[in-house]
């Protein structure tokens, strides 16, 4: 009789439904493996390779993913609410519809990424990179943001909700519907974006930010008599 995920053990070799729960299993080379649905609830992984590796579905919940690799994996679907991933690198990853809220993922990179419709509700990610990533329909409510960087990103339908998005970078990012309610924009980056059908915006909000001639605002908003940010600054 085959075991199951929830028999398997912490040196039960990689497979689809491998169950690593609660287990430190640091700098595994994994590159390309196929662990779809498995289970890494509070797993120690970090400085590990998962490069193009198969992790749909897959639960990562409290793991330890600081400095760990996941450049071309498939993530969709996958549970890393409140995982620790500093330093990790998602770039061109797929995270679509992955729930990463509660989750400390400070300068992680997540370059050209797709996140569409992921979760980072209440998630630490200070100094992240998101350029060119797609979140469309992506939930950033309540975020710690600052200094991340979205140059480039789809953040059509984002939901920023009183997310805290000081001096971050949006410079030519596609705001189409995205929801700033509430968010705090203190010398945010907004040169050349088109904030033009964001919602949510005030005057107050939009006084703080660091914007140019090129910032394209929704109608009814005026641009600042004078941006907050110095020339070289921006």
């Amino acid at each position: 009789m085959l075991a199951g995920p929830l028999e398997a053990g912490c040196q039960d070799s990689p497979r689809p439904g491998v169950d690593w729960t609660g287990c430190s299993r640091k700098l595994l080379m994994l590159s390309g493996d196929d662990l779809t649905g498995g289970h890494f609830n509070r797993a120690a992984l970090t400085s590990s390779d998962f490069r193009k590796a198969r992790l749909s579905d897959a639960r990562l919940s409290e793991a330890e993913l600081s400095y760990t690799r996941f450049e071309g994996a498939d993530l969709a679907r996958a549970d890393l609410s409140k995982t620790m991933g500093w330093k990790a690198n998602f770039t061109r990853a797929n995270l679509e519809g992955a729930n990463l809220s509660g989750a400390d993922l400070s300068r992680a990179v997540f370059v050209e990424t797709n996140l569409a419709g992921a979760i980072f509700r209440k998630s630490e990610m200070s100094r992240a990179d998101f350029s060119r990533a797609d979140l469309t329909g992506a939930d950033l409510s309540k975020a710690e943001l600052t200094r991340t960087v979205f140059a480039g990103a789809n953040l059509s339908g984002v939901r920023f909700q009183y997310a805290d998005l000081a001096r971050a970078n949006f410079e030519d990012a596609d705001l189409s519907g995205a929801d700033f309610t509430g968010a705090y924009l203190f010398l945010a980056q907004v040169k050349g974006a088109n904030l033009s059908r964001a919602l949510g915006l005030t005057q107050s909000q939009l006084s703080l930010a660091c914007g140019a001639a090129d910032t394209k605002l929704p109608a009814g908003m005026a641009q600042p008599d004078a941006w907050p940010c110095a020339p070289e600054a921006e």
